[in-house]
């Protein structure tokens, strides 16, 4: 199952531990903001990496 990845970019800190802890899943931008690369099937690293941010700027739900 796929899963789509949200990042609210107003709420962003841009702390990065997203795309330390699931590169294949978050880039950080030029703007300094985590950005969803793809949709994915780890759903545990993106979960993960949702529980760690900071300002819980990451959502997830089915694609």
């Amino acid at each position: 199952m796929a899963w789509k990845v949200s990042v609210d970019v107003d709420t962003c800190i841009g702390d990065a531990i997203c795309a330390s802890l699931c590169p294949d899943v978050f880039e950080m931008g030029d703007d300094g903001k985590a950005h969803p690369v793809v949709e994915t099937t780890d759903l545990d690293c993106a979960q993960e990496a949702a529980e760690a941010c900071p300002v819980g700027a990451i959502t997830l739900e089915e694609a």
